[in-house]
């Protein structure tokens, strides 16, 4: 069966291979070849290993063998556990001890590429939004996960992180162009700002929370665009006024209460502005509530056109996740 794969010199296949499994890229249920003096390594998502490794990366359509069943933790296991992977971290969420030490015992025997389990421990709280965590294996809570080509170093027990998010943050990214002025009113770690800034963009990322903006800083640093990276840790609502006027692009992306930072929102906003406002909404009505509000906080100094309604993700029961892509212009 042909399979898309990255082709590579022998020479940079090991760099190769793990840059890939850090990412969660390679296809496991296909071998890799050699042929022809080339290593050629199944991925699961072209578009993301290009990203991943270089723009220049090529990837070619190969008949491979099928690899023999890896271990994985369902075949050690009665029934199959729920985890979620964020680099070399499986994160799991169970009340019952002994069924949350049975799958770390089980993870940690399997193929997968695990160091760390960690079990949730509590919800997501305070307004910094972070969690408790029971840590199960592994050294601590900190972990380095790669999406798209960008490298994040975060703590889990210090900060906000959702992988689950990935593939909505590439679709913005692509529509960043160089010498934008991008702003990030809420930044966490950097992962808008970062793949922004590495498209070119002048970016600016702020958040309350002092940890989040420290590793932005470091990560940042990590990927190469320091120089065009400014971290403020503060209430956006407090830095608003000294970049009036200044944003080319806003990311909102605070569910639940990013309306309350609309007025900050317009401050920012130059006088042709891309928004990306993310809510959580009834599925009744989902894009509603958004664009009534930014209309009300936009209108009429702005002339506002939702240029994309997008579903990110179901969120609950009868609840979406989702993205209003808006342009302001004055």
């Amino acid at each position: 069966m042909d399979v898309p794969c990255v082709r590579v010199a022998p020479e940079a296949g090991e760099a190769t291979r793990s840059t890939l499994a850090d990412a969660d890229l390679i296809d496991d249920e296909y071998e890799i070849a050699v042929d022809d003096g080339w290593l050629y390594v199944p991925v699961v998502d072209p578009d993301a290993a290009r990203a991943t490794l270089a723009d220049d990366v090529e990837v070619v359509s190969r008949t491979v063998s099928a690899r023999d069943q890896q271990t994985m933790p369902a075949d050690l296991l009665e029934v199959a556990p729920s985890y979620e992977r964020l680099g070399r971290a499986a994160l799991i969420d169970e009340d019952d001890a002994d069924r949350a030490r049975a799958i770390a015992d089980a993870v940690l025997e399997s193929d997968l590429p695990v160091e760390t389990v960690l079990n949730k421990a509590s919800k997501v709280k305070g307004e910094t939004r972070v969690r408790d965590w029971e840590l199960l294996a592994g050294e601590n809570t900190e972990v380095v996960h790669r999406e798209y080509g960008c490298e994040f170093l975060l703590d889990l027990a210090a900060v906000y992180f959702s992988p689950r998010l990935a593939t909505e943050r590439h679709r913005v990214a692509e529509q960043v162009a160089a010498d934008e002025h991008a702003f990030d009113m809420f930044a966490g770690v950097g992962p808008f700002v970062i793949p922004f800034a590495k498209r070119g963009a002048e970016c600016v990322g702020v958040d309350i929370n002092a940890d989040a903006i420290d590793y932005l800083r470091e990560n940042a640093r990590r990927n190469g665009v320091e120089d065009q990276v400014t971290a403020i840790n503060d209430d956006v609502r407090t830095v608003a006024a000294e970049y009036d006027g200044w944003a080319d692009r806003l990311v909102m992306n605070l569910p639940h209460s990013a309306d309350a930072f609309l007025e900050s929102a317009v401050t920012l906003a130059s006088g042709d502005c891309t928004l990306h406002y993310y809510d959580i909404q009834h599925e009744d009505d989902p894009f509603g509530p958004g664009e009534r509000a930014i209309r009300a906080a936009a209108e009429p100094a702005y002339e506002v056109t939702v240029e994309t309604r997008h579903t990110v993700r179901s969120y609950a029961p009868h609840e979406l996740n989702v993205c209003l892509d808006v342009r302001l212009e004055r």
